[in-house]
């Protein structure tokens, strides 16, 4: 077997292949899209860092391929649904670079904290400024981290060795696992309220693009510092500008942009400002460590063994993939959906399986709901293989249930999620011949929608007028609606309009519509 080599990578990741019996390897650096095509029918794993994309067009011609690593987290350059397609598994690592990650965090916050990078080029420039670089310190300081995953949980262990009072927010980061920690579990407003520091460690999502706006900047302490080493757009950089302008933000830290490579940005001639060149993971440690776990994860797929950090195929029996496709589709679906009714950190989760899919394997479509369920928020950090453990460290107890019996279709699928006893809600679908996919109810509403493309989910009352202005508000917005359905209780009680739109509608519209006298909630899910 041969493995093409795309991007530079550690040599210690080289030295596994190298040591493996009757593996090929071929280093060919900075190729180009119709290069790697004219090659790509000799190979059967690529690996990739930032830097070459495999594309569908690559993926067409590389008939052998079995696996594609990427030497890193990020799978932006890397066309998943192709490669799932052909069966080709898709594999990153997402440990690798947690330390680093962390560790450039903190050097940032102290860099902010004491003036660093500023005290250093005014003393280059022949100026002894002591009184001008009078800074802060961390000890007694609240550091507000949102997203509590493994980056984000360093830094905490971290900070709190300075002293510093710790809150966190994180949709599924519950009280027990959070008191377990020594940080606090707190809502996002009361981080903003609170916090002297504040550090983001998540992926860029539609849900969490421009998460800190001048919304947010206007709920936050007079004199807080903010951190991003994490993924450029999740703060707002206009915002982040004018909060830093008219003094609400004492100074920022910037490791990552909205567009990089980035040289030039109002921000940079900022002096309360510090910057780097994404350098999170930049360290000789991370890169190794990425090298070889992108190796040893090549190795399991090629050798027919279980992976742990697979991004789009799960560990099934290939003669059992083609029937249970369409319901591992459904169940990430209804995930995706289930997380936008999650009204807090989740404590437990319930999927039941009825009717003609009682025969699968659970394990694999479990799988599939808790990824989908993670995913908006936790991103690349949650898998196929890896979404059980991510829940059970993040305190979700998981219950199934199975019946070959159901009322009103073949098959149904039917979950549940409950937080803190509460608040829960109830999301049922199934496939349809053909592997039309469905969704059935939400709670007690009872519907028919096609989980695809964008769709706003409003509850409210029931009172006429009241679709009229949710329609004049998109139509404002030059948001077209594509289709609409209503259920309710009864008249002039509770009821759910689903609209099907026709492209991603914004935070600030979703904010415009809960105005809407008889509105309880408005919520937007691309699928």
């Amino acid at each position: 077997m041969k493995i093409l080599i795309c991007d530079k990578v550690s040599a210690k990741g080289l030295e596994i292949f190298e040591q493996e019996p009757g593996l090929e390897v071929d280093v060919k650096l900075k190729l180009s899209e119709d290069e790697i095509c004219q090659i790509a029918s000799q190979y059967q794993a690529m690996v990739v860092r930032s830097q070459t994309k495999i594309t569908k067009k690559i993926l067409e011609q590389a008939t052998q391929l079995k696996v594609v690593g990427r030497a890193g987290v990020g799978i932006d350059n890397i066309d998943v649904e192709a490669a799932t397609l052909k069966g080709v598994v898709v594999v990153n690592t997402p440990d690798g670079n947690t330390i680093s990650a962390a560790e450039h965090t903190m050097a940032m916050m102290l860099a902010l904290a004491r003036h660093i990078p500023q005290a250093d080029y005014s003393l280059r420039q022949g100026e002894w400024n002591r009184s001008q670089f009078v800074g802060i310190e961390l000890r007694n300081k609240t550091l507000g981290i949102i997203g509590y995953g493994k980056i984000g949980s360093e830094v905490g262990k971290r900070s709190k060795a300075f002293g510093m009072r710790i809150l966190v927010f994180d949709p599924y980061i519950n009280q027990e696992i959070a008191e377990r920690a020594g940080v606090e579990a707190v809502s996002l407003d009361t981080l903003l309220n609170e916090s002297d520091f504040i550090t983001v460690h998540m992926p860029l999502t539609s849900e969490t693009k421009h998460l800190l706006c001048a919304e947010q900047f206007a709920k936050m302490k007079e004199g807080v510092r903010i951190l991003n080493v994490a993924r450029g757009g999740i703060i707002d950089e206009e915002a982040l500008y004018q909060a830093i302008i008219n003094k609400k933000v004492a100074g920022a830290a910037l490791d990552v942009y909205e567009h990089e490579p980035q040289t030039q940005s109002p921000l940079f001639a900022l002096p309360e400002v510090i910057v780097t060149p994404h350098l999170g993971a930049s360290t000789e440690e991370a890169q190794v460590n990425v090298a070889i776990d992108v190796a040893q994860e090549i190795l399991r797929v090629l050798r027919g063994e279980p992976v742990r950090n697979a991004v789009n195929i799960p560990f099934i029996k290939p003669e059992h993939l083609a029937v249970a496709q369409p319901y591992m589709e459904l169940t990430e679906k209804l995930g995706k959906l289930a997380s936008v009714f999650a009204e807090g950190p989740i404590n437990s989760l319930e999927i039941k399986y009825l009717g003609e899919i009682a025969d699968l394997e659970f394990g694999s479509l479990t799988n599939t709901f808790i990824k989908g369920l993670l995913r908006p928020y936790l991103h690349d950090a949650v898998n196929y293989v890896n979404a059980p453990f991510v829940a059970k460290n993040r305190g979700i107890k998981v219950r199934e249930i199975k019946s070959s019996q159901t009322e009103d279709y073949t098959n149904k699928i039917c979950v549940t999620i409950k937080g803190n006893g509460k608040w829960q809600h109830t999301i049922a679908g199934a496939v349809f011949k053909k592997n039309e996919l469905r969704i059935l109810s939400i709670d007690e509403f009872s519907l028919d929608i096609q989980p695809t493309g964008h769709i706003l989910i409003i509850t409210h009352t029931d009172r006429p007028k009241l679709v009229g202005q949710v329609g004049m508000i998109l139509g404002e917005q030059g948001v077209n609606i594509a289709g609409m359905q209503l259920d309710r209780e009864e008249a002039g009680g509770s009821a759910m309009m689903i609209l099907t739109i026709d492209h991603e509608v914004g935070t600030e519209v979703i904010a415009q519509i809960k105005t809407i006298e008889d509105i309880k909630t408005a919520n937007y899910v691309a699928f």
